[in-house]
């Protein structure tokens, strides 16, 4: 199809100013056509996909009549014999995290989150015009007193300041809309961070995904350690700083209820056999037997005889059993969740794949089967010439960084979440009157996206504290700083010009979350922030 339309064809579709859907693809007349995966996602023609495969268990018997129930007292002397550690998680757990690539260029400064010079967040140093190229016009700039760098009382023009989150957002951001309609209660015990850091545009290698780093943190899964939504060996869109990847911990692919059932799934077994006791005795006993002929060379695996690998096979066992003795009649199915059917409904988990996607990752990780998670959500290189194709894309986003944080509520957990992007957009300062119909939101006087720029970039994380609303030890919820023409200063921080310092930057957050905030530099001894890296630290231990 792509093919088949020449540019001059593609500029026709343009100038006719349709409405285009959230999950439309984006044409452009000044980009090339999209060759590679990541340029077919950034652009909204290829999104998320995955393949379950699952078989009987009884054909890996040698002898069936051996698969008999016995008791499990001597499967953790198995598995500590070759040092194989069952059971989940183990002492402290970590923070829960989830980020947010979105593919493509998404605004995320001004017209979404608020950002500023010195001063912090909303100080009074963007000018109209820097506002204007971040797609803000001059009657919607948030009120401020540029004499103390303070907001404007509401009777004033503090109007367009949102502060719901601690972190603020204008308060016709649609990303923030989207925010508020899905996270209940979470609201008031919310807060975050906004950090200026430009990358490039359009491109799947600034190394911006930093799931591994959350392993190197000491973050750990029941099931898995990471999961993420594309089949990637960052897990997302972006990939991961270089440094940081170890095939150990290869996120895992999650982005449908049934790739998080399978993760679990014991094959034909929980079919065949109605007690969950039975269907753990069996597994047991499949553990049993493999340990047993391993041991004895007797195994026709196709392996080497190595020991390394003989215990990497009799662990899989191991852990096999082990998962069924946990997960063995219990419901882990996003789609069944009471919890994420009060978040999404039914309906609009059957209608809209990055609803299942962002309910199968967020149930993975606040459950504690998984460390970390990413959702990659394509089609955010939306700079097409007018407001409405980016504001319901924001939108949908919001939706789904709003259900995480209600989810996390709902089971009283904590939960850090990071949203970035491959570079940014800005406006040429001319305005989408369009108005909004129905549920699908017009520009409502806001400035079109007309084109990429990488100066207008950020990234920014939210935390959620079912104890309290964390408390910001940073002036302005904002790490580096914007100039008054509305761009990055990339000298303001480590991250503002380096997008692997930008990584760093989020996982030494994520540390100081857990309060491992003194083993930063023991575990990420390259990391770039110099010796007073706590200055970056926005949130203390929660």
């Amino acid at each position: 199809m792509i093919r088949k339309l020449s540019r001059e064809a593609m500029r026709k579709l343009r100038s006719k100013k349709q409405i285009l859907s959230v999950d439309d693809p984006l044409y452009h007349n000044d980009h090339a056509r999209p060759v590679s995966r990541r340029d077919f996602i950034r652009q909204g023609f290829l999104a998320g996909s995955a393949t379950v495969l699952s078989g009987g268990v009884f054909s890996l018997f040698a002898n069936p009549n051996q698969a008999m129930a016995a008791l499990s007292s001597d499967i953790d002397s198995l598995a500590s014999d070759i040092n194989c550690s069952l059971g989940g998680l183990t002492g402290d757990a970590k923070v829960p995290f989830i980020c947010f690539d979105l593919a493509g260029g998404a605004n995320l400064a001004g017209s979404n989150v608020l950002i500023g010079g010195a001063g912090g967040q909303n100080d009074g140093t963007i000018t109209t015009a820097g506002y204007s190229k971040m797609g803000i016009p001059g009657d919607m700039v948030p009120g401020l007193d540029s004499t103390n760098f303070s907001l404007l009382s509401p009777s004033l023009n503090n109007d367009f300041v949102n502060s719901d989150l601690g972190l603020q957002f204008h308060a016709d951001s649609a990303m923030l809309k989207g925010i508020l309609e899905k996270a209940g209660l979470a609201v008031g015990n919310v807060d975050g961070c906004v950090i200026p850091a430009r990358s490039d545009n359009d491109t799947g290698n600034n190394p911006h995904n930093p799931l591994y780093g959350i392993s190197i943190a000491g973050g750990r899964g029941s099931v898995v350690d990471l999961i993420g939504s594309r089949s990637s060996d960052s897990g997302g869109n972006s990939v991961a700083p270089a440094d940081m990847v170890n095939p150990e911990f290869r996120p895992t692919k999650v982005d449908r209820p049934s790739d998080v059932t399978g993760m679990v799934d014991v094959g034909e077994l929980t079919a065949t056999l109605s007690n969950p006791a039975d269907v753990t005795a069996v597994m047991e006993s499949m553990a049993r037997i493999s340990h047993k002929k391993l041991k004895l060379g007797t195994v026709n695996t196709g392996l080497t005889r190595d020991e390394v690998v003989k215990d990497l096979v009799r662990c899989g066992y191991l852990k096999a059993a082990d998962l069924a003795d946990r997960f063995a009649g219990k419901e882990v199915d996003p789609s069944k969740d009471t919890d994420i059917l009060d978040i999404f409904s039914t309906q609009e988990l059957d209608d809209d794949a990055e609803f299942r996607k962002t309910a199968s990752v967020m149930k993975m990780v606040l459950n504690g089967y998984s460390a970390g998670g990413c959702i990659t959500m394509s089609g955010y290189d939306y700079h097409t010439g007018d407001r409405r194709t980016g504001e319901n894309r924001d939108l949908r986003a919001g939706r789904c960084i709003g259900a995480c944080l209600n989810y996390a509520a709902k089971l009283n957990k904590p939960l850090m979440i990071y949203v970035y992007s491959d570079g940014s957009v800005s406006s040429n300062g001319a305005r989408d009157d369009s108005a909004d119909a129905g549920t699908v939101l017009g520009g409502r006087g806001k400035g079109q996206w007309t084109g990429d720029n990488s100066s207008t970039a950020c990234s920014y994380f939210l935390v959620f504290n079912p104890a309290g609303k964390p408390t910001p030890i940073i002036t302005g919820r904002q790490i580096g700083r914007f100039s008054a023409d509305g761009s990055v200063v990339t000298s303001s921080s480590p991250a503002a010009n380096n997008v692997n310092l930008l990584v760093n930057t989020v996982l030494l957050n994520y540390m100081s979350l857990n309060g491992d905030i003194a083993q930063f530099a023991n575990a990420f001894g390259n990391h770039g922030l110099g010796g007073a890296y706590d200055q970056y630290a926005a949130f203390g231990a929660l």
